[in-house]
């Protein structure tokens, strides 16, 4: 028998990535290499050293802009990131799963929501969208900027996967099974429930965990542009400002991406590593699971 080296991989991973994420930041090393420390006076203080610390200086990672160990840093950063990113996803699946169920019949309201959502998103790159609606004036300065944010994200893609669930439905409507269910009456709310959610299951499970790894993509991309989920507005000096990110999740890192790839190239790259281990975990993860329900199904 074939085993499902995808699903074996998958899970192997995600083991790996949820035992950094939740008892990784316990240890010591990580504790104390979270703390700040921008200066380092050498030789009984006659030199000094600015942060960022190479990873000669400080191995195995180096530090980021602040002194902190790198690697602690990813360490501590892989909760706030993965909630976010799990966050954005959970929501955007809660909204799609009913809009799809109720758009399967066509040429209903629902139906014309479902494919106009779609297709006006679809036609543009995600993250454009993204730029675009995260610059809201009135979000920027927001106080609830995160939770703003999440919804935001969420709901660019929730006329995709709600025509995804609506294909999917629409296939599972036309089987024998549901047309013998409606001929003996059962109820619509009581096939839905107990026929068609359950046989569209596999398909929202496999598309739920490769979404995850698009999401934690385009968190990355808008940490590349400097746009943050959590920020807030600190005066530098009289009359000039900034915003500062408030989160240490993997993002952040990137927010000086082009400055680092010249200066600090391992700060960028070690990110890149842990949002692309993070990516790969869940697409591998989704593949896994497609293929162990097309051989449960055939």
């Amino acid at each position: 028998m074939n085993r499902n080296w995808f699903l074996i991989t998958g899970l192997i991973m995600l083991g790996i990535l949820l035992l950094v994420t939740f008892v990784g930041p316990h240890f010591p090393y990580v504790k104390e290499g979270i703390e700040e420390g921008r200066i380092r006076f050498l030789d009984g203080g006659k030199n000094l050293l600015k942060a960022p610390f190479t990873p000669e200086q400080q191995p195995p990672f180096g530090s980021d802009h602040e002194g902190r160990d790198l690697l602690s840093v990813l360490i501590v950063g892989a909760k706030d990131t993965l909630k976010i990113i799990i966050g954005i996803v959970v929501l955007r699946y809660l909204i799609a799963i009913p809009l799809g169920l109720l758009a399967t019949r066509k040429n209903n309201p629902i139906s014309w929501i479902v494919t106009t959502w779609n297709n006006v998103f679809s036609s543009i790159p995600i993250i454009f969208s993204a730029l675009l609606l995260l610059a809201i004036p009135a979000l920027v300065m927001n106080d609830n900027r995160l939770w703003w944010s999440v919804l935001l994200l969420a709901l660019i893609e929730v006329g995709k996967v709600s025509h995804i669930i609506r294909e999917e439905t629409q296939r599972i409507v036309r089987k024998p099974y549901i047309e013998a269910g409606i001929t003996v009456g059962i109820s619509p709310l009581r096939l839905a429930l107990g026929n068609i959610l359950p046989n569209t299951y596999p398909a929202i499970m496999v598309n739920f965990f490769i979404d995850i790894g698009r999401t934690c993509l385009l968190i990355a991309q808008l940490g590349i542009f400097g746009v943050f989920l959590s920020q807030v507005f600190v005066q530098t000096n009289y009359g000039v400002g900034e915003m500062i990110n408030t989160s240490l999740n993997w993002p952040t890192l990137l927010g000086q991406a082009k400055k680092d790839m010249l200066s600090s190239i391992w700060i960028p790259f070690w990110t890149c590593i842990a949002i692309s281990f993070t990516m790969f975990t869940f697409t591998i993860l989704g593949e896994g699971l497609r293929r162990y329900f097309d051989r449960k199904t055939a």
